[in-house]
């Protein structure tokens, strides 16, 4: 699960980086600028749920170390 979480947070970033570069700084929420920040935020979205599972399957194994 801890490599799964690291990839797909990985993918996650990559997709940031992308979608930086097809915003348009003049006019960002016009045509495709919006859809890049849509993707972004999904992104960061993404990310945030993935460190919520690592952090309480962190906690469930402390759990059940200490029973």
């Amino acid at each position: 699960m801890k490599i799964f979480t690291i990839i797909v947070t990985v993918i996650a970033i990559a997709l940031i980086g992308y979608n930086i570069t097809q915003i348009n700084f003049d006019f960002p929420f016009k045509g495709q600028s919006v859809v890049a920040l849509i993707t972004i935020f999904a992104s960061l979205c993404a990310i945030a749920l993935l460190q919520i599972l690592r952090l309480s399957k962190k906690v469930d194994q402390k759990l059940k170390n200490n029973n």
